[in-house]
């Protein structure tokens, strides 16, 4: 959206200016709009399975602000003439359920004839202004925790290749399907300000997006990371299973990271793998993460691991990620 005029308006609270998840519109002193809109073409064979992983995938940016998605309106383009109408409902009803799942409704939609589908949701939630989750505000002594484990890029991509069946294919739409509802439950208690959902950027490239916006550095520890899988190492080691999308990412991540000796070309791939649906990086502060681990755990989300922290921005020339 550079270069393009807009018109100012200082109610917009999260505008694009800052690549966050989703944009926030205040309404009043203590009420605002979250807005997002999301969509993709399928990454499972499965049409109601794709319909569910859309549609939690367009609810996390609300979740990911910190809001309450209340309206989802569906945004459909379909190959009439190929798939067939019992496909397409498919793919809708898994898209409904999971709307309905979020206690969201399902307010209508736009369709339109396509060579390949797409699918997803223009969502909108509610805010507090004054609890909203950002990807501005991150701190120095943040602790940064991730609700997903990483590696859906590079599974998906293994499952058309026809590598890999069976349990783990369970797990990543186990994963892609899950609701961020811990992101609407811990701004609303005031615990974070900081957050974004790790989706195709992979984890490197939000967390740079984070530490730009918020003019901080971070450090990341590469043994703490969680991957759905083991098996997920080995695919990249042994079957040279990475997506053209993972790749870019770490191209485009790389002069903004130091990676220390140690750390393996299979975890610069993971941490920089393009995730569909991914789980939310927290900026926790020191003194709340008891609080927050808590609410993931009761919540029980995939993951509620302890991976780094937020540092200062120090002398604007250094990586704004080090990985170690």
């Amino acid at each position: 959206m550079r270069g393009l005029e807009q018109f100012e308006d200082s109610n917009l609270l999260v505008g694009s200016s800052t690549s966050d998840d989703a944009a926030v519109y205040r309404l009043s002193d203590d009420q605002a709009l979250v807005q997002t809109v999301d969509f993709f073409t399928p990454i499972v064979d499965d049409p109601y399975l794709y319909g569910q992983i859309a549609a939690t995938n367009s609810l996390s940016d609300v979740y990911a602000m910190g809001g309450r998605p209340i309206t989802a309106m569906a945004v459909v383009g379909m190959p009439a003439d190929v798939l067939s109408l019992d496909v397409i409902h498919e793919i809708l009803r898994g898209g409904a359920d999971k709307v309905k799942e979020a206690e969201c409704a399902l307010a209508g939609g736009h369709s339109i004839k396509n060579p390949e589908p797409i699918y997803g949701f223009s969502v909108t939630g509610l805010v507090d202004p004054n609890r909203m989750i950002t990807n501005a505000d991150a701190q120095p002594g943040d602790i940064l925790v991730l609700t997903k484990p990483l590696g859906t890029g590079i599974l998906t991509t293994g499952i058309k290749r026809g590598l890999v069946e069976g349990p783990i294919v369970e797990k990543a739409v186990e994963l892609m399907s899950r609701l961020n509802i811990s992101g609407q439950t811990i701004a609303a208690r005031g615990l974070v300000k900081c957050a974004t959902d790790v989706t195709g950027f992979g984890l490197l490239g939000h967390l740079i997006s984070l530490c730009r916006s918020s003019g901080v550095t971070a450090e990341l520890n590469s043994s703490d990371i969680p991957a759905i899988d083991p098996e997920i190492i080995r695919l990249i080691e042994e079957e040279e299973c990475v997506p053209g999308g993972t790749m870019e990412n770490l191209r485009t991540a790389e002069s903004d990271t130091q990676f220390g000796s140690e750390v393996s070309q299979a975890m610069k791939f993971l941490l920089a793998d393009a995730q569909t649906s991914g789980g939310l990086l927290c900026c926790v502060p020191e003194s709340n993460l008891d609080a927050v681990l808590q609410i993931l755990d009761e919540e029980e989300t995939l993951s509620k691991a302890v991976i780094g922290r937020i540092n200062p921005s120090g002398d604007g020339d250094g990586p704004l990620v080090s990985v170690m």
